[in-house]
């Protein structure tokens, strides 16, 4: 049996974060993820991940709890499951997503759920995988679309203020939360590039559960507008930034 680690706040100084481990720029999103994670942690949280030096990881919490606008009664929700390099085709992504499901199971929750999308985003699991456990989809927006596995009759759905995926300015509009480790060194390169090159940019950060469940378009970290228009959920840095905006 492969070991795994959970992040609890006895070890969270000590232990590396996986997805940003071992590059310095984004050491400082690094720092303000582990924040970010030392309150989550209390109010059921879970970090768990391989044992080893490697991206290998599942992270997820109570939907009441999670900075995503979804709601639901009693659902656990996962934020990210990533298995990465020639960590992949090992079995691992089975062990994590078994372990949450046995959890949330254990825990007496309806269910377990998670965003995905019709064809294959960055910074979102892949559906078929989540099928393959049972997963089926309950709710949708466009390409986006929520996977539900249910424990009874209970389902989980976005809010009401995601479906309209738009907003009242026409600058280049960021949500972003600490949640991410890449955040902070993307939205640094950003703001740096926006300024040398006058762009009107609107950079909102989203710092409070009630901000995240009140986001008007897909959230699971990040989101980006466009003339008014959510265009992805893709993180951007100078290079990406300066494509989309020309």
């Amino acid at each position: 049996m492969n070991e795994y680690v959970n992040i609890t706040l006895e070890n969270i100084d000590n232990e590396h974060l996986c997805c940003a481990i071992g590059d310095p720029k984004h050491q400082n999103g690094v720092n303000a993820k582990k924040e970010w994670l030392k309150e989550r942690i209390e109010e059921g949280h879970v970090f768990r991940k391989l044992n080893a030096k490697g991206k290998i990881f599942i992270e997820y919490a109570p939907l009441e709890k999670a900075w995503i606008p979804v709601n639901g009664k009693d659902f656990l929700y996962i934020y990210c499951l990533w298995v990465a390099g020639s960590f992949k085709g090992k079995g691992y992504a089975k062990e994590l997503i078994e372990y949450a499901i046995e959890d949330a199971k254990s825990k007496g929750k309806s269910g377990i759920c998670t965003i995905s999308s019709k064809k294959k985003k960055p910074f979102l699991s892949e559906k078929k995988f989540f099928e393959h456990y049972g997963f089926k989809v309950v709710d949708c927006i466009g390409d986006y679309e929520l996977l539900s596995l249910s424990f009874n009759s209970e389902e989980p759905k976005f809010n009401d203020n995601v479906r309209k995926m738009e907003i009242d300015t026409m600058d280049f509009t960021i949500y972003y939360s600490k949640q991410c480790p890449y955040t902070a060194n993307c939205i640094k390169e950003i703001e740096e590039y926006a300024k040398e090159n006058n762009i009107e940019l609107n950079i909102i950060k989203i710092d409070t559960l009630e901000k995240a469940k009140q986001v008007p378009c897909i959230f699971n970290n990040w989101a980006n507008f466009k003339d008014g228009k959510f265009v992805s959920n893709t993180l951007l840095n100078k290079n990406s930034f300066e494509k989309m905006v020309k």
